[in-house]
């Protein structure tokens, strides 16, 4: 056997002077690497872009049936207002109302509160402004239609009676001529 191993050789000493090649390589590498972190960046975003996107997707895909739902549930609730002399029908429709109410609520709506509440343009459109001293300004006096939110999201704003300040000037009066 031989004294000189090939397996234990030690490679030579790099010389302490890079060369050109060598400078040009090390940056190509470093432009490299650069790209390869850049690119696993943009997929990880587009991965949690798209996941988002999916899920609010799925979560509100119900939004549409809900909404196209809604005027029934409004026929409902006019229907419940009138009186009638059968109780039991009158008993049959308040069953078929809360039923559907609770189905749709289950499934994420939820009425927009009026009562009493102050004025939000985010939440409620005035259909009509009545001048009120005894009521603060801007505050809610009736409801012409419900409003709902669908998790979360106004699906379709109320529709109320707002109370103004009462200033005292008519309306021909505050027009200059």
């Amino acid at each position: 056997m031989s004294n000189e191993d090939p397996i234990l050789e030690i490679p030579p000493e790099p010389s302490a002077v890079p060369t050109p090649e060598l400078e040009a390589v090390l940056r190509e590498k470093a432009e490299l690497q650069d790209q390869l972190l850049r690119r696993a960046a943009e997929f990880e975003n587009f991965r949690r872009r798209t996941e988002r996107e999916r899920l609010e997707l799925s979560e509100y895909a119900a939004m549409d049936t809900v909404k196209a739902l809604l005027p029934v549930l409004d026929d409902f609730e006019r229907a419940l207002k009138i009186e009638t002399a059968d109780k039991e029908y009158a008993k049959g429709m308040e069953l078929i109302h809360a039923r559907m109410f609770d189905l749709l609520k289950k499934q994420g709506l939820e009425p927009v509160s009026t009562a009493g509440a102050a004025f939000d343009p985010n939440l409620h459109h005035a259909i009509e402004t009545v001048p009120s001293a005894g009521v603060p300004d801007q505050t809610i006096l009736g409801e012409f239609q419900r409003g709902y939110r669908f998790r979360g999201r106004l699906l379709r704003p109320a529709m109320v009676r707002v109370a103004v300040a009462d200033t005292g000037v008519t309306a021909d009066e505050a027009v200059p001529q």
